[in-house]
Order: C-alpha cells, then sequence, then structure tokens
C-alpha cells in the first residue's frame, strides 16, 4: 500500500481533475461511432479513476458517477 500526502487545495484540484475524466468517459460511451473494443478500455479506466475518485471525494459526490448498467452496455 503506497500512501500519499496532499493538501486540501491539491485535493480538490484532484477532485476537479478526475470528475472532468469521468464525466468525458460517460459521453464517449454514448457515441455510437466508437468501437466496442475501445469501449471495453474506457470501462476499465472508468472503473479505476473511479476508485481513486472514492479517496478524495465525499459520498454524495461519489454517488453521481457510480458506475450505472445503462452507461455500460
Amino acid at each position: 500500500m503506497l500512501g500519499m500526502l496532499v493538501s486540501d487545495m491539491e485535493k480538490k484540484e484532484l477532485s476537479y481533475l478526475i470528475k472532468r475524466e469521468l464525466e468525458e468517459i460517460l459521453l464517449d460511451m454514448e457515441d455510437k461511432r466508437i468501437d466496442q473494443l475501445v469501449k471495453e478500455a474506457m470501462k476499465e479506466r472508468y472503473q479505476t479513476l473511479f476508485q481513486l475518485f472514492r479517496r478524495v471525494a465525499s459520498e454524495n459526490e461519489c454517488l453521481k458517477y457510480v458506475p450505472q448498467k445503462r452507461n455500460f452496455k
């Protein structure tokens, strides 16, 4: 297990960056032009980012980004 010390400002910045990336992946998942193989990789990336997001965000913020079945067909 690795640990990392971050200030409150850095925590907010991490949260902001991860949220933007999660939102972008969700938008791309709905794009019909994107190949299914690429979408599988995006799902894996989303899961990894979401796990990281859970470490820096409040429970209420996390609930907005819980992976939904409809987004991950």
